[in-house]
This record gives structure tokens, sequence and C-alpha cells, in this order.
């Protein structure tokens, strides 16, 4: 598939996960098999205001391409500024969150607020798309609540006004995370637009992956949580929807090497002090279903270097 003109070879990208979805991840899920990255969300006016933090988050590598830096923001003017400073870092792809459900983004009419206000959603595309020279994307929910689901009017807005590609997440901003997502309003969408479409919400195997193929017609899967301690998620997608060889279990001693090579970058880049406490929750969820993982999850909760985790490896049974 292509999002403008940006060649996407593959069937699944990992999803823009504020905490989680830092260069090291993305890194580390390109190697296994992600055909698109998009960054954690960042903030269009702490860009504009030349906030450390936001900065930091812009940075992408070469080793994580095709990727989009995702920003978010409600006001059109502000987000087409914060667009033309990001592009300092060569994203391939700009994409603005419509979508991020948490109190403080909503609540500030950002993320998933947009979607009270198609209109507005159009309007920022459209500056965003004159303010850049790359692709524009948006990443949406079903709707606010079960009584205002807009997602095909919002999608139809976004593409009018210029968007490349539409992410769909199956639930409403009042739904957060839970229950099902509705796989049903990704296929309404994408029968809907010309563009694009990548399908979000319960992805949590190849095989769920290849089912929303199926169901929705979508031209990409996004992963979430599923990939969170199981990078090996995107190769698996690749070679049971490419038909390849099947995937073999993983190893107790392959997922810590992984998890060694995954907080050795994230300390590269983020200094041991900070790195080990971003490695905490990571290595948390590499110990699932590990003989002894509860006591071992706690232990990772009190990580302060690396050779701490070093110590707690040496622990785990493979």
């Amino acid at each position: 598939m292509k999002i403008g003109n940006v060649n996407i070879d593959g069937y699944a990208a990992l999803a823009p996960m504020a905490g989680v979805a830092d260069r090291a991840f993305r890194e580390l899920c390109v190697d296994f098999g992600a055909a698109y990255v998009v960054s954690e969300m960042v903030s269009a006016k702490g860009i504009t205001y030349n906030n450390d933090k936001s900065r930091e988050l812009l940075e992408l590598s070469e080793a994580e391409r095709p990727a989009a830096v995702q920003l978010f923001g409600y006001e059109p003017d502000v987000m087409a500024q914060a667009a033309k400073i990001a592009m300092e870092y060569s994203p391939n792809i700009i994409d603005i969150n419509m979508g991020c459900p948490a109190p403080k983004i909503a609540c500030n009419g950002s993320g998933s607020a947009l979607m009270k206000n198609p209109d507005l959603c159009g309007k920022i595309v459209e500056a965003v798309k004159k303010a850049v020279p790359v692709p524009v994307t948006v990443k949406i929910r079903k709707g606010w609540d079960k009584n205002s689901v807009n997602a095909v009017e919002v999608a139809k807005i976004c593409e009018s006004a210029g968007a490349d590609a539409i992410t769909v997440h199956g639930r409403t901003r009042e739904q957060q995370y839970m229950p099902s997502a509705d796989w049903d309003i990704i296929a309404q969408v994408k029968c809907a637009v010309k563009i694009p479409v990548i399908g979000n919400g319960d992805v949590t195997s190849a095989e769920s992956a290849a089912k929303m193929i199926e169901q929705t017609n979508c031209d990409l899967v996004m992963i979430g949580r599923a990939a969170l301690g199981n990078p090996w998620i995107f190769s698996e997608i690749s070679r049971l929807i490419g038909h390849d060889r099947p995937s073999l279990p993983v190893s107790n001693a392959e997922k810590i090497s992984v998890m060694l090579r995954h907080i050795t970058k994230l300390c590269e880049y983020k200094g041991e002090y900070n790195g080990m406490r971003e490695a905490r929750k990571h290595v948390a969820w590499y110990l699932k279903g590990m003989p002894n993982a509860a006591k071992m999850r706690k232990e990772a909760g009190e990580l302060e270097t690396f050779d701490d985790l070093i110590e707690l490896c040496k622990k785990i049974d493979v």
C-alpha cells in the first residue's frame, strides 16, 4: 500500500502509544517486521513553545522508517505551525491524533474530543496539509459515545480536507479500551473513502490480524497493547498473511535476549537512570508467562540499574 507517496511494505503498524512507543521500542518492532511506526503523541503547543520534552519526542532514526510523528491539539493554526517545526526531524508522515481518550487530552478539546466537531477536524487537516510537504493522516475513534457514532462522517470530511489515510479505532471515547472493538465501523469507513484505511482494536495475534483484514478489507492493521513485551507479533503476522513458514514458539531464552537488547537501547537513548525506570514496565511485560512471573514482576518494579536487570535475568528459568 501507499500513504500518499510513502510505500508501506507489510501488513502491520505499531500504534502511537504514549509512554511506550518510544524510539527504542519502535526500532525493535521494525526489526521484527513492523511495516510502519507512529511516534508517541506530541503536543502541538509544546512544540511551538519550544518545549524540550516535546522536541525529544519528535526524534526519529533511520532505523525506524517509514515513520510518522503524531501531533495533538485543537487549533488549526497551531497544529500547522507545529507540523512545520516537526519537519526539522524529517518524518515521512504527519499524523493527527483525533482519538486519544485520556481525560487530560480530551478535556482540553484535543484527541477524541475532536470527534464532537467534525468541521474542526476538517479545518485541522486542511491547515496541516497546506503546511507540510509530506502525507497527512488522522487517527480517529468510532465516535465520542454510543449516541454519536460518526467515524464515517469524520473520515469523509478529513478525506475531503486532504488526508492521505485514516486509522480507525473501533471503540468510542466513552468505551476507552473495553469492551470488544467494533470492526464493522472500520469496514464502513473503508467503504466510504478512497484513501487507505488502517484498522485498530483487538488485534492480539497473527490470526486476529488476518481476520480483521478479511472482515473489514482494511489496508493495514495497527497493533497496540498486543506488542508490549511481544515484538514477535509483527513477524508472526507477516508469516501468516504472507504465507511464509509458520512461526515457532518463542523460548524464554530468546525473550530474555530481546529484552536485554531493548533495554540496552532504552538506556542508550535516555540514559541509565531514566532508561531503567522506563524499563520496569517493559520487563514486566516480557516476563509474562514465564515461571514465577508474579515474583519477578515485583522485582522488575524495583530495578535501578542495568546490572540489576542482569541479576534478575539470572534467576529466570530458561
